[in-house]
Order: C-alpha cells, then structure tokens, then sequence
C-alpha cells in the first residue's frame, strides 16, 4: 500500500486519474448529476440543478438550467452557485438561491419572465437559506433558514452550515455548558412589497416546511436545535402571526410536510428514517379542522415526494421495490392513478429518493438514470416519456464503454425472506472476484442508478470486479414493515441478508468464493467493519466513516439518538447490545485487512470510530491502515481527496483479491 504522498505515482493511481479525466474531462463547466427538478403547471417550462465541474479541484458548483430545443441552457450565470429553482404558480416569475454575496450562503433571488438582465436578490435572512416554497397564491415565498453553524445530516455530509470565510483555522470548536448551535427558522418575503419577515417564534427548530393554504405553513419542528432532535420532532402548523399548533406526533418519523392550496388538509409522511431529509414511507393526510388522520394506500409504495396539483388532487413519487413511481391520489374519494412506473432511478445526482414535480394536467417532470443511462430531464404522462435534454458526452459515452452491465438479483436470506440488489459485473464469464457494496442509511436503497451513485463501483468493474449492491432488510422500496426490521437489530438479521447473497452469488458461478471484498460508507461502513469479525471469507473491505464502538460512538456523535433507536428496542437491553454489536469488541475474531477511512468534519460517525477499529485490528495482528481526510465530512467528496481514496481503494481490493 503507498504511503500518504505516494498514491498519484502508482499504477493504480495513474489508471485513476486517467479514468476520471477520461469521465469527467469532455464535461468540464457543463451541467452533471441533475437534481431538484422543477416545471411550470402549464408544462412549457423547466428548471433544474447540476453539478458543475470546472476541473478536478474542490467540489463542483451548482447552476440552473433549462431545455430548450433539446439542449440545457444556463438560466443564470452571474457567478458562485444557484440551486433550488422554482416557478411561481402563474408561471411567470422564477425563485432559485445563489450564493452570489458569500460564498456558502445562500439567499433568495427572482427572475420574472421577459424581465432584461439577471436575477434580483431579495433582502438577506440572518443565516444561509436551504429551500424555498411559493404560496398557492403566488403572493410570498417561504424560506427554510438555517443559521450559520447549524449542523448537516450525514446525507448533507455532516459538519456544519457556514461561510467559507469562516472563522481562522487556528480558532478553536467551542462547546458550551448551555449549548449553542445554531436554529432553523422560517421566513416569509412578499416580492410586491419587499418586506421580509420571519415567520416562525424563538424557541421553535424548524426541519422543514411547506405552505398550508395562502396563510399558514405545515412545518416539521422541534423545541431544540441538534441533529438528535429531528428524531421526535412533531407536524405543527403554523399562522402568519406566529401561532403554533400541533398536528401529529409520531413514535417513528415525519418529513414532507404539505398543505392543500385551500389550506384544508395537511399531508405528510410518516417513516422510519436513519438520516434527516431521508424519508420514505406512508403518506398521510390530516384535515386540519377536525384532526382526523387518513392513512393513504399507495399500492406498497414508500413515498419520498409530495406535490399539490389542486385543491384535491395530491402528486406524489416514490419506490416500490427496485421501482421509481409516480402517482396522483384524489383525496376525495381516496383513489390513486399512476403515472409511471419504471425500473429507472427517478432522484437525481444526490443519491436520494425519487423526486418531481407535476403539471396542471398530472404529468410529472423527473431526472431518469440507470447504470447505462446518464442523466436526462423527462416529462412524462398518458403519452409516455418526453426526453427534455440529456447530460451525455463523450465522458459519460467513455464510461459506459468500461463500467459493464447491471441486472436486478434477488435471493433468499436463512429465514426465507426474499432479499434484492443490483448486481454490476465486467464483461466475459465469471466467477469474478466480488466486492460487496454496503449502502448507508440503514434505510435507505439501491436502485438501477448511474454509476450507483458512487465512482469506485464503475471504477472496479472497469478492472474486472463484480459489485453487488444489496438492499438488505431495513433498506426502502419495501413499506414499513420491512424497513423496521433493522430497527432494534442492527448488525443482526441482516448480516445473513448479506452473507446470504455472497453464497448464492458463489452457487450461481458469478463470485469467486477466494476473493470476496466489502465496501460501504456510514451504515455501510458499520456493517463493513461488522462483518469481518462475524466471517473469515472476507479477503478485504474498506469500512468509510463507520461506527465502531457504540460506547464512544453514543458520547461522541450528534445522533446518537439513532444508535440508540436502531441498536435496541428496548432501553434495559441497550447497555448489551452496546458491547455485543461493537465491532470493536470482536475485532479479535477478525482476520481480514481493512482499509479504515474517516473524514476529519465528520460529526455523525467520528473519525475516532475508524482510528478504534483500526487500533483494535492491528492490536490482533490484523493488517490494518487507517486514512483521515482533513477537509471532508461524511464521505469523501472533494478533489483531490476523492482521487486518492479511490487510488487506495483500488490498490487495496488489487493487493488482497487482484482482478
């Protein structure tokens, strides 16, 4: 293995660097990994964010675009970064948020239709704005603020929100005996008047919010600020004067709150979630009046989208199964219509569930990808899919000619239940050396999705390794039922889910039983460093940003509520449960080398979780290294740091289980 500055002078360094150019090159300051699609009622108009690399330096940019004839055009291009664009409900002006005045801050700015030159700003909020929401009316815009120093989700990449001319490097992290982390609120702004006010009281942590008619907003809240705090925060409502009533509390979670143009009924979804604005699950819908709570049959869909088409008519996305779905349900009679439903992921670049926005008309504008489709904006309907614009270039065509091909699989775990993946495999004829590939969550799923949302698997299978991507019991796409397996029993059942699916992968002639790996990052990382020391099969794995010591990890992370609700149904048995799933206390059965990597910022799962295990491994004579990257989070997302962690993926699968 190379050492710290030797990794861009290997082999395996030069084939990295020379793929990702070869990926990423041709598309350098065009649009990429397309996200938050957004349409006009009528139909005639879209917006959406990508990802802009200018090279392979930093993290991309974001910018907003439109498909016009075809092509993506850039709607604005008045530098930093623009997200989160959406349409008045006429149509005619267009809200979006730049970071134009400071960099990593993000404030409101209106376009309206025929208007010379770029977009306006609004009045800054005291903070960086996360999302933003029109009223039904077309009148005032809801912002979701959140303030400087307030913390991420590990999907957001954990650390915290903040400026990037933030306080000096030297400056110490400074907890308190009374805590101060930073509040979410909600603001409204009235373009016709100018006036922006904050909407929501002191005192009161808004998660996310969406309008409840003209006047009032359905927000998803808490009375504390932490990241442990979403867990049980409740569905309030709240007026333009700054009453606060509850709607629904709930023993699991709720997101996606949104109220009916009318203001009559509130829908929201209720789910057992891992990770803050990861929320698949059942849509419900509560008159606001009376209180009564329906609960909406959406034919075994988790939903993960809510979009209001009228008064009555509710557009909703989701997954069922290894599917993306998109339905209309008429809350009147309770009857649901689906618009589509496809093998092909329908989220976007950023790995999370299925997301778009409907017409007037009930057709649904999405982002379609799968492991050989690059992302496109679609409009779909009664008439099929419409393809808007395509990312494809000759870096994505280069890709698809090296990443192989990816085909559902199922299998079944020791207690008969059916388990899914996706499997990725090189061409010719297995057996193949096979690397397991854990997805984060737990809740969470892998679909037919580009590049699996993740570099390194294109990047093994282009030298000759299979990838299996498993949603074990936990994972979304499968209703409640099976997502609260996991729940309680992490590191359980659902080892067998996966040791299972190795066995069966070996009887079907597809894994060589020699040269098994294991891959995964957060959960994926837990179970990585879990599964080591559970069987010796294992020829390497590489645990990213895992937990290993439930001890420290429940004293040291900012959600350790969630250890807590997924380690143990039970508080008596939760101190056994502990030590018993600790990879840490079992890391003498281990014997499999393992590539330990952490981000220095991560809050969620600590680097010192990695350095444990890493510690533990060679205490037992256990090949051992152990990589912290100073700048990253939850995952490694940067340039150059992404090139080196996956020069050393590489290099470690290539020593221990060569193609």
């Amino acid at each position: 293995m190379a050492s710290s500055r030797e990794t861009a002078h290997t082999e395996q360094g030069d084939f990295v660097l020379g793929h990702l150019l070869a990926v990423h090159e041709p598309g350098f300051g065009k649009p990429s990994n397309l996200r938050e699609p957004h349409v006009t009622r009528d139909g005639t108009r879209t917006v959406v964010t990508a990802d802009v690399l200018d090279g392979l330096r930093g993290r991309p940019r974001t910018a907003l675009y439109t498909a016009t004839d075809g092509r993506f055009r850039q709607v604005s291009a008045l530098g930093g970064s623009a997200r989160s664009g959406r349409f008045s409900p006429d149509g005619r002006t267009l809200a979006f948020l730049a970071d134009r005045a400071v960099p990593g801050v993000f404030q409101l700015h209106l376009r309206a239709d025929g208007d010379l030159g770029e977009a306006e700003p609004a009045p800054a909020v005291p903070g960086t704005v996360e999302y933003l929401h029109w009223s039904p009316d077309g009148r005032r815009v809801l912002l979701g603020v959140a303030g400087l120093g307030a913390e991420l989700s590990g999907g957001q990449g954990s650390g915290t929100n903040h400026a990037a001319d933030r306080a000096e490097p030297w400056f110490p992290h400074v907890e308190d005996e009374v805590g101060d982390e930073a509040w979410r609120s909600l603001w409204v702004y009235t373009p016709a008047t100018g006036v922006l006010h904050r909407l929501s009281p002191e005192g009161l942590n808004c998660w996310e919010a969406g309008w409840s008619g003209p006047d009032r907003v359905a927000a998803i809240s808490s009375t504390a600020p932490g990241e442990d705090d979403w867990y049980d925060a409740a569905l309030t409502l709240i007026d333009l004067g700054g009453g606060v009533r509850t709607l629904l509390t709930s023993e699991v979670q709720l997101g996606l709150p949104a109220g009916s143009p009318d203001g009559r009924v509130v829908a929201v979804v209720e789910a057992v979630c891992s990770d803050r604005w990861l929320v698949a699950g059942d849509l419900l819908l509560l008159d606001v009046e009376s209180g009564e709570t329906r609960r909406i049959d959406t034919r075994g869909v988790d939903v993960t989208r809510l979009d209001w088409i009228d008064d009555v008519r509710l557009g909703y996305l989701g997954q069922r199964h290894l599917n993306s779905v998109a339905g209309v349900l008429d809350t009147t009679s309770g009857g649901v219509s689906e618009v589509f439903d496809t093998p092909v992921a329908c989220g976007g670049s950023t790995g999370m569930h299925t997301d778009g926005a409907f017409t007037a008309d009930g057709r649904v504008c999405t982002v379609h990808d799968s492991y050989r489709l690059p992302p496109q904006l679609v409009l779909s309907g009664e008439g099929g899919d419409r393809v808007l614009a395509s990312t494809s270039h000759p870096g994505t065509d280069h890709l698809l000619s090296v990443a192989g091909t990816s085909a559902p699989v199922s299998w079944r775990a020791p207690d008969g239940l059916e388990i899914e993946g996706i499997l990725c495999t090189p061409d010719g004829d297995g057996p193949f050396p096979l690397v397991v590939n854990i997805h984060g969550g737990p809740i969470w799923q892998f679909r037919d999705m580009w590049s699996m949302r993740s570099q390194w698997v294109p990047l093994l299978v282009a030298r000759g390794y299979a990838v299996l991507n498993p949603n074990p019991r936990g994972s979304s796409g499968r209703g409640q039922a099976f997502a609260g397996m996991v729940a309680g029993d992490m590191g359980g059942a659902d080892t067998h889910d996966i040791l299972s699916a190795i066995d069966a992968l070996v009887d079907r002639g597809v894994a060589d039983p020699t040269r098994i790996g294991l891959i995964g990052g957060s959960y994926g990382g837990f179970m990585s460093s879990w599964l080591v020391t559970q069987d010796d099969r294992f020829a390497a794995a590489v645990p990213v940003a895992p937990v290993t010591d439930w001890r420290s990890q429940n004293l040291t992370s900012n959600i350790a509520a969630w250890g807590a609700r997924f380690l143990s149904p039970s508080p008596d048995d939760r101190e056994a449960r502990t030590l018993d799933r600790s990879p840490v206390v079992h890391a003498g059965k281990a014997r499999t080398p393992c590539l330990n990597v952490a981000g220095a910022l991560d809050n969620c799962t600590p680097p010192g979780q990695a350095l444990e295990f890493h510690r533990a491994l060679r205490a037992n004579g256990v090949p051992s290294a152990l990589v912290v990257y100073p700048q990253e989070g939850h995952g490694v997302r940067g340039y150059p740091a992404q090139i080196d962690f996956l020069t050393r993926v590489l290099a470690w699968f290539e020593r221990h289980m060569p193609a």
